[in-house]
């Protein structure tokens, strides 16, 4: 038994049109009105072809712009996905540059309180455990100096830098003028300027290396290069604190940063 084929619309109007060709040739075979219903109905199938064909080209057309237009959306997700990872990332480091910072203060904090305890008990009277100094020369440099180290307290670390230079710049000579250039130093590392603050904890160890918070400038000086990435001048700048200091807290901070840098 043969079988059939559906045939494609096209083709079938095609077929349809030369078969009213060729019904035209004969249609003195046929009655008038038995010729011209089955010429309208040929037309009629060819007209459906044609019309069925064209509906598939547009359906076609419509089909490749709905693709392109998805392409175009995987694409805007894929580059939404992209930026919301780098946020991400960003946000992560952020996070973790500002734990550390917190701890950071927080060890300084602790390392004040410290320093602020010993240095009562061996003197009340004297802010840099026996480096002894002219004072101020109007007198009033203690007061200013535990004004600035209050703004220090407070968190405000911008005015806090202001109010200790203004301080060495008043009182150059004072007994306090070490401990201002410690302070300072600190409040510049907490505000990220490494750089100002290297030089503020040097110009201490210059003026006073045998001052109490000697060992604390030298440990901070390596924690500023190593926020600056200079890995080889803060293993040296240890180095120097566990040579010089070897007692001091700050030498035992400094041996087991030098131990995570090697």
């Amino acid at each position: 038994m043969a079988r059939s084929f559906p045939l494609h619309p096209l083709r079938a109007g095609v077929l349809a049109l030369a078969a009213l060709a060729s019904f035209s040739a004969h249609a003195d075979l046929f009655g008038d009105d038995e010729a011209r219903r089955a010429i309208i109905e040929l037309r009629q199938r060819f007209d459906t072809a044609v019309g069925a064909q064209n509906r598939l080209v547009e359906d076609n057309a419509q089909l490749r712009r709905s693709v392109l237009d998805l392409q175009q959306q995987i694409q805007a997700l894929k580059d939404d996905l992209a930026r919301s990872r780098g946020q991400q990332e960003q946000l992560t480091r952020d996070v973790e540059q500002q734990r550390a910072q917190r701890d950071a203060l927080q060890a300084l904090d602790d390392r004040v309180k410290k320093l602020e305890t010993d240095a009562a008990s061996k003197a009340a009277a004297s802010p840099d455990g026996g480096n002894g100094g002219a004072m101020g020369a109007d007198g009033n440099d203690k007061q200013d100096y535990d004004a600035a180290l209050a703004v220090f307290r407070s968190g405000d670390f911008n005015a806090a830098q202001t109010s200790f230079a203004s301080f060495i710049k008043r009182y150059p000579r004072s007994s306090y003028a070490p401990s201002a250039l410690f302070w300072l130093g600190n409040a510049q590392y907490a505000t990220r300027n490494y750089k100002e603050a290297i030089t503020n904890f040097r110009s201490l160890l210059t003026a006073a290396p045998n001052h109490a918070k000697a060992p604390e400038a030298l440990l901070s000086i390596a924690n500023c290069q190593i926020e600056l990435k200079d890995t080889r001048a803060a293993r040296a700048t240890l180095e120097t604190l566990t040579k010089n200091y070897p007692q001091s807290e700050a030498a035992q901070a400094g041996r087991e940063r030098l131990a995570r840098l090697r």
